[in-house]
């Protein structure tokens, strides 16, 4: 396996089989083709006996991880990597005692990438999505946070978590991600790769900017008025993150010919595995 020094990671919601997914699926494949990550989070992406759609839009190159727990339609929350998937754990996330109403998921899968980043996790965490239920998120959250720990342990080992977390910057779920705030007395720190990058910008991944967000299906979020809810973090050690944020973008944030990839916008950043001077990172 060849050496690397940047590694690029993507995530996004992909809304199912829903809205024209034949026009939509060109879109995705598309941007995933010119933004050639190597590891993809993808969420609300349906994968049974008639239809893949991650393998769909990324192509051959990659190994495939499905959660197990997916809607009647096979839809579900997936990880996509280029290099060997060694350990897949399925993390139970706490319900309750309002019903999520639809499949929420942690997938966290043990990767082999090359030297010099090495051994690392990699995480697609879906939450509760509902405004009012940011008590399940935080739960559901802490329980996430738990079972990485337990599975690095004392070990030196890379953690990047990604996906639609369904809550905004200043929420406490994600204030806990990024070591603000903790929850049930434990604590935890990860670099968000966006607000490395774009300090003062606000990057919002569900807006009505993007039409299918307030118009499609039934169009409950017609009053939507643009948030920040979809994620790339990077775990810290105590002196920062173990990777260095390169770059981060939006993805799919652009609709081509009255056609928008996804109800979401997706996330991508590039991280090094040595800072801007050309230490390895701490």
């Amino acid at each position: 396996m060849s050496s690397i020094e940047t590694l690029r990671i993507a995530t996004l919601n992909m809304f199912g089989l829903r809205e024209n997914w034949a026009a939509r699926r060109k879109l995705i494949a598309e941007g995933f083709a010119e933004f050639s990550p190597d590891l993809v989070a993808l969420q609300e992406t349906a994968t049974n006996g008639s239809v893949d759609q991650a393998r769909e839009v990324l192509g051959d190159g990659y190994q495939f991880v499905h959660h197990t727990e997916r809607e009647a339609d096979g839809q579900g929350i997936s990880v996509a990597s280029r290099w060997p998937v060694t350990a897949v754990h399925e993390v139970e996330l706490p319900s309750g005692p309002r019903p999520a109403g639809f499949v929420c998921s942690a997938l966290v899968t043990e990767i082999e990438a090359p030297d010099p980043v090495g051994r690392l996790l990699f995480v697609n965490h879906l939450p509760d999505w509902q405004l009012t239920h940011e008590a399940e998120r935080e739960r559901q959250t802490v329980a996430v946070a738990r079972a990485i720990e337990d599975l690095v342990g004392t070990a030196r080992r890379h953690v990047i978590v990604a996906g639609d977390l369904d809550a905004t910057p200043d929420a406490a779920s994600i204030r806990f991600w990024t070591g603000k705030q903790s929850l049930e007395g434990f604590s935890v720190c990860y670099r968000d790769a966006w607000a490395a990058t774009h300090a003062n910008e606000p990057g919002h991944t569900f807006t009505p900017e993007n039409t299918l967000t307030t118009t499609a299906e039934v169009g409950d979020w017609e009053l939507e008025l643009g948030r920040r809810i979809d994620y790339i973090f990077i775990r810290c050690s105590e002196y920062g993150p173990t990777l260095d944020v390169a770059r981060c973008r939006r993805l799919f944030d652009q609709p081509r010919g009255g056609t928008w990839p996804s109800d979401h916008f997706g996330v991508g950043a590039e991280l090094a595995a040595v800072t801007p001077s050309g230490r390895p990172v701490p």
